[in-house]
């Protein structure tokens, strides 16, 4: 019952799609009109000629985005800086850029 509430009370929300995966980041308010973010992955999975999503989520209240930012931050760059091989992050760099581009050409269609 409490997660049928929260989704009346959306705000605000953003897919990212990558590969096989959906990222979905939801702002939703609750009663008391405070603000949280709901990051949920959803997967596709096939199964006997059938699919079905498997989600994952994460609740997170804005006392600690900032904090919840510094470390996702941190994080990426600890592997991009020194996880990765300078290819693996041409690569990366590469990809993003394409992302991003085709991203763009598809807010651009007139369909």
């Amino acid at each position: 019952m409490v997660e049928e509430n929260n989704d009346k009370a959306e705000i605000y929300s953003q897919r990212v799609r990558a590969g096989k995966r959906t990222y979905f980041f939801d702002v939703k308010s609750t009663r008391s009109n405070d603000y949280y973010l709901t990051i949920t992955e959803s997967k596709r999975k096939f199964k006997d000629d059938n699919y079905s999503y498997e989600k994952h989520k994460i609740f997170l209240y804005k006392e600690d985005f900032a904090k919840f930012m510094e470390a996702l931050q941190d994080t990426v760059n600890h592997v991009k800086g020194e996880l990765l091989s300078e290819e693996a992050l041409a690569e990366l760099e590469r990809l993003e850029h394409a992302e991003t581009e085709a991203a763009v050409d598809e807010e651009l269609k007139w369909e």
